[in-house]
């Protein structure tokens, strides 16, 4: 574990709570401090209240009461929250053609695979 990674916050947006826990135990594990959140309205909740923002948001799209293209949508419209960048995890066959029109800085497909994932992460964590 570097530095680096030992104070890189990562914000884990997913209404399943096996895969929030799992990428919670994961990440942890290589030495981020992980917050999460069961939907996007969660999120940005939890993103306006923190001091620091977060190094990394992961985030799925398929969600109850606010979804992952609706938090993307208000999170580039906040200035405070505009620049995190966003890596969704989706299982949706179709995404990564889509995740341009999000903004968003990589595409993780479900399931998950855990090498890729820290990969991902330690890109922007670094």
């Amino acid at each position: 574990m570097t530095q680096s990674q030992s104070s890189a916050t990562i914000l884990v947006v997913d209404d399943d709570s096996g895969i929030r826990e799992a990428l919670t135990d994961i990440l942890e594990d290589e030495g981020y401090a992980v917050r999460s959140a069961c939907d996007g309205q969660a999120a940005l909740d939890l993103l306006r209240q923190q001091a620091e923002p977060p190094a990394l948001v992961l985030l799925d799209l398929m969600m109850p009461r606010m979804n992952g293209w609706q938090f993307r949508s208000e999170q580039r419209r906040d200035p405070a929250l505009a620049n995190i960048p966003v890596v969704v995890i989706s299982a949706s066959a179709n995404i990564q053609d889509q995740v341009h029109a999000l903004d968003a800085a990589a595409f993780i497909p479900k399931p998950i695979e855990f090498d890729r994932l820290v990969g991902v992460v330690e890109q922007y964590c670094s």
